[in-house]
């Protein structure tokens, strides 16, 4: 089993649900994990590059149930095609952060600090300035925690996308 640890312990896996992009799957899903009782630490759903499937990235607590459990029951819902797991070491992450904080008197601070995390101004007005990030889930644990500094007054995250890493050959010396 390919498990990391998230805020509090929590025991994280991430799976991949490949499915029909059809009306209710999402629906679906979801409403087995809420009747279930298992909770989802996160969750993004987007189309494939093919129309007819979407792919659902699933990070689930295995607290609230075993990891064989979830899968047997999604692997039961008729839209499902195909379920992977990921490990962290094995899987590129990415997620999206929108963050708006206080210029203060430390504008120029706040900016800069923003850009050491590859983060750009989307938005402002006299007294805030909105910021987007993407990056890898802990990269975005640690530029949150930095710019709490300058005080934050609204925050969304996407939630984990991700994907298994490349395969590369080992390269040789002869």
């Amino acid at each position: 089993m390919s498990e990391f640890t998230g805020a509090a312990g929590q025991q994280l896996h991430i799976l991949t649900v490949l499915v029909e992009n059809k009306a209710g799957v999402l629906a679906r899903v979801s409403g087995l994990f809420a009747r279930r009782g298992f909770n989802i630490h996160s969750l993004a759903v987007a189309p494939t590059d093919d129309e007819a499937f979407s792919r659902i990235t699933i990070v689930v607590d295995v607290a609230s149930a075993p990891l064989e459990q979830i899968i047997k029951q999604l692997d039961k819902l008729i839209n499902v095609i195909d379920i992977g797991e990921l490990h962290p070491n094995d899987a590129i992450e990415r997620e999206l952060m929108v963050i708006t904080v206080e210029k203060g008197l430390e504008a120029h601070d706040v900016v800069e600090a923003a850009l050491t995390f590859n983060g750009f101004a989307v938005d402002f007005d006299e007294d805030h300035i909105t910021f987007s990030f993407s990056g890898a889930p802990e990269r975005l644990d640690e530029c949150e925690a930095m710019m709490r500094q300058y005080g934050i007054t609204d925050i969304q995250r996407t939630g984990r996308v991700a994907l298994r890493r490349l395969a590369r050959e080992a390269v040789g010396t002869t």
